[in-house]
């Protein structure tokens, strides 16, 4: 079994996700529509250096087996757990957290498969 399939098998986890973060003018950010994605969600607190080079405490980290945007938000839980606003706003929803990080390395000799990991 290589590494992706590997990671699709421990993806059973369901995620809901917003992305795309675009300046609202006024000192916030609107997202897409929440969607859910596969992921594997481990609770485990870690420094780690933001994108932005500032030291925080992740507050977990994630497996996932697409592309996702940075700063956009996660939530563990599905879509049919949220309500319409929620689903349009993750700043509505307890405990969904903004991407601190995105790591995505390429498989060895692939120019096109990669290993995603997630910090919020």
């Amino acid at each position: 079994m290589g590494i992706l399939a590997f990671i699709d098998k421990v993806c059973v986890q369901t995620a809901c996700y917003w992305g795309s973060p675009v300046e609202d003018g006024y000192g916030g950010y609107t997202y897409t529509t929440a969607i859910e994605i596969k992921c594997r969600w481990d609770d485990v607190s870690e420094k780690i250096t933001n994108q932005k080079g500032n030291e925080i405490i992740s507050n977990a980290q994630l497996l996932i087996t697409q592309d996702l945007n940075e700063e956009g938000f996660l939530w563990l839980g599905a879509l049919t757990s949220l309500t319409t606003a929620q689903k349009a706003d993750p700043l509505k929803v307890e405990k969904a957290y903004p991407i601190q990080k995105l790591e995505k390395s390429p498989l060895f000799k692939s120019t096109n498969k990669f290993v995603r990991k997630v910090y919020l």
